[in-house]
This record gives structure tokens, sequence and C-alpha cells, in this order.
């Protein structure tokens, strides 16, 4: 399950609740899940108790309980699912009225296989659809390219956009420059297309965007050349796990809980779980930072795995279906990593 499916699942269960007169309407367009803070437990956790209890005119926990149970009323109308819902193993409540959802060991399977069917598009959804938005198209560069990758990002979260040269929203981070002057065609000659562009998307809006050579560096102090390794670090574990004739296939063996001594594992599962969210925070907020970011963490994330976990058996070890389940980790990591670099227009090489 992903935080988007749980976000639409508890949703769901809100408006059961206010259709059964437990909890007053209106239901909220969005309800947001998120890593539990210090205090909380699980995997994920809401605080739409907390955003529902004043209009309700009730105690959060009251509130929160009342949501529980409707989650679990509509578990009970389908008998065949395991746990407290399908993919949710256990609800708690807790401070002020958290929920708190631990999901089902066999989730964390499903997860990859999500990841695997959806290809580089997994994320691509439809928290936008029916919005429309028109953008104002911009001479300055780093204000042109922001503009058309939130429009990217919009589109793939399913809203209408456009840009136009007249009126329409404006999107103005810090211009981009060298010295003096405006940083143009001459910032793409020097850096290459794909440098260039991270230079000018990694940093926030408000944040003075890079244009050094040091975009150029080919070691592990480069967030781009981070990423990007990455990635033909995935593909190099296909084309060997292709020549050894193993076939990917995500298992249970391979889905620890999240305090388990897989740590690696549970890092990197986070990570790809989380890819749907931050693709519709930074169409929402129209900041293809965000995404840069969460790249440089899943990277990084993948990285240790695969450090960790080795995904190839070693000399005369026979394959197993532990190896065959973190290739298919590693194939879901690579698919977050090219369909992320994409949306920023940057090429994901299979060799680096």
């Amino acid at each position: 399950m992903t935080p988007a499916e749980l976000s639409r699942t508890v949703r769901r269960a809100v408006c059961r609740a206010v259709e059964d007169d437990a909890l007053p309407g209106p239901v909220p367009e969005r309800v947001t899940v998120e890593r539990p803070r210090p205090g909380g437990r699980g995997d994920y956790a809401s605080n739409i108790a907390l955003r529902l209890a004043g209009p309700a005119g009730r105690p959060p926990r009251e509130v929160a309980e009342i949501v529980r149970a409707s989650i679990l009323r509509s578990a009970a109308d389908s008998p065949t699912s395991p746990g407290a819902a399908p993919g949710i193993d256990r609800i708690e409540i807790t401070g002020p009225g958290f929920l708190n959802f631990t999901l089902a060991r066999d989730s964390r399977a499903e997860l990859v296989r999500t990841v695997l069917r959806a290809g580089p598009r997994y994320g691509y959804g439809d928290a936008l659809a029916g919005t429309s938005v028109t953008l104002a198209a911009s001479d300055e560069p780093r204000a042109a390219l922001w503009t058309d990758t939130v429009v990217e990002l919009l589109r793939s979260q399913g809203a209408r956009a456009e840009i136009v040269p007249g009126a329409g929203e404006r999107l103005r981070p810090l211009p981009a420059s060298v010295g003096d002057a405006p940083a143009g065609d001459d910032l793409f000659a020097r850096l290459g297309p794909d440098a260039a562009r991270w230079g000018l998307l990694r940093p926030a809006a408000h944040d003075r965007p890079q244009t050094g050579a040091e975009l150029l560096v080919q070691r592990e102090s480069n967030p781009l050349f981070q990423v990007r390794y990455a990635y033909a670090r995935t593909r190099a574990l296909a084309r060997n796990a292709a020549q050894l004739g193993i076939t990917p296939a995500p298992t249970l063996d391979e889905t620890p809980e999240v305090t388990g001594h897989d740590s690696a594992t549970a890092l990197l599962l986070t990570a790809l779980g989380d890819h749907p969210a931050v693709l519709e925070a930074a169409a929402r907020l129209r900041a293809p930072d965000r995404l840069a970011r969460r790249l440089e963490h899943t990277a990084d994330a993948f990285l240790r795995f695969q450090e960790t976990c080795r995904p190839l058996p070693l000399g005369d070890e026979k394959p197993s279906a532990a190896h065959r389940s973190r290739l298919a980790l590693a194939d879901a990591a690579g698919a977050v990593l090219a369909g992320g670099l994409s949306l920023l227009g940057i090429d994901a090489p299979a060799y680096l």
C-alpha cells in the first residue's frame, strides 16, 4: 500500500462515518499521511482526527476512534482481506489523536510489484484531476525551465496545465546569473543540458541556483552524479542477473518490519513508498526541487541497500528467493530514479 492509497482508504472511512451520521460533514478533499513523529508508531500516521475535531465538536481521540472503527467496518465487509484492512496490519491511536498505521507485511512486496508494473510512471496519479492551471511564460532562463518542469509535474497528477505568453500564474524562482550577466544558453553550453537543468532545479526557488563546474564532478559529492550512478547500478545488477539466469521476483522474504535487522531494505522501501506523495507535493507546491532532493534520498537508500544486502550471489553461492526479491527491489528503485529524472528533463544513463 502506497501513502496515496492509504490516504484514500482513510478518506473513504471518513466519508462512511459522515454517511452513517457518526461525524458531521463536510469531508476534506485530502487526507494527509506521513511518517510518524517522535512518539508515534507504525509506518504512517495521520492527523485527520485533529482536523475534524473542531467542526465535529468532539475530542480528537474520540474522532480518531470513529475513523478507526469505520476503517475496521470496511475491512469486515471484505472478509478475505487480512489484518485491520487490505494492506493494513494494525491501527493505533497515539498522543492527542493521531492515527498510526502499521502496514501488512505482504503490502511491502505488493509495493515492489506496484512499482514494477507502473515502471517510470510510478507515482503518476489523478490527485489533481479536474484542475486547470495556466502558467505565464518567462524569458528568464531559470523561471522558464521551472515553469516547463512544473507543467510536467502537474500533468503527472492529472491536472490540465499549459503555458501562455500572457496573463497566468507566474513562477518566480531566484534568477540564474553568471557574474553580473544573466545565465542563458551559455550555462547549457558550458555544463550540458543535464547538469544545467539540475543546477537550476535542485535548489529551492528562493535559493541561488548552481552554475559552477561542481555539477560535472564524477564523485559522490555531486548529488546529480550520485543519483545517475545509482540508476546505472540498478541497470548493471539487472544485466548481471540476466547473465546468471536469475529472474527478479518480489516475495515476502525481503519485506522486513521497519525495525527489523535489515534496515537498509526498510529504508529503500520507505523511499519508494513515499514517491507518489513526493510527486503530488512537488506539483501542488510548484516545487521541482522537492523531487530532486527526494531522488537524492532514494539514490542514497539504494546504494546503502546494494552494499548491505548483496542482490547477487557471491562465488559458488546458489541464487535464492532472497536474491530474486532483492533484484526486484533494485529494479523498482531504478524505475523511481528514471521516472523522477525524466520529469526533471534529465537523462538516466544505463552506463556511467
